[in-house]
């Protein structure tokens, strides 16, 4: 199996064919083929048949395959069109930028901390376990609370 420097969601510039010179996202990467598909870049025309009344037929335009030495990825640190080193940091093997050095991964990135549970006051001050929510009491239950 082939490894791609590519990956689906990295922002890249392509490098010959009609649409050289343009950037757009890659939505999908076949390491098999060696193909990458990018948004907005080689549109292709599909003439489908109508396969029943509630899918019409027509004419429709959708992004084509470009081998992925066409494309080259574009570091979202310093902008340039960059070629892809590989670091071990953490134990896990990373992308880097050649030019800046920055990570390429978005796991290499600082990731979004996660909000602590929201816990329970008891009267006295102190906290208690995570409050969890629940759907609405009865009315029986409110009675039996008062």
């Amino acid at each position: 199996m082939n490894s791609l420097n590519v990956k689906k969601g990295d922002h890249v510039i392509v490098l010959a064919g009609k649409d050289k010179g343009k950037k757009g996202t890659v939505i999908s990467a076949s390491p098999k083929n060696e193909t990458v598909v990018v948004e907005g870049i080689n549109i292709i025309t599909k003439h489908v048949k109508p396969r029943n009344a509630q899918t019409p037929g027509g004419i429709q335009k959708e992004p084509g395959n470009i081998h992925v030495s066409n494309v080259q990825i574009v570091c979202p640190d310093c902008g340039k069109p960059t070629r892809v080193g590989h670091v071990i940091a953490d134990g896990k093997k990373t992308r880097v930028c050649k030019h800046c050095g920055a990570s390429l991964d978005k796991a290499g990135k600082a990731k979004k901390e996660k909000k602590p549970a929201r816990k329970a006051k008891s009267e006295d001050g102190e906290t208690t376990a995570p409050v969890k929510k629940t759907a609405r009491k009865s009315k029986a239950e409110a009675a039996d609370k008062e």
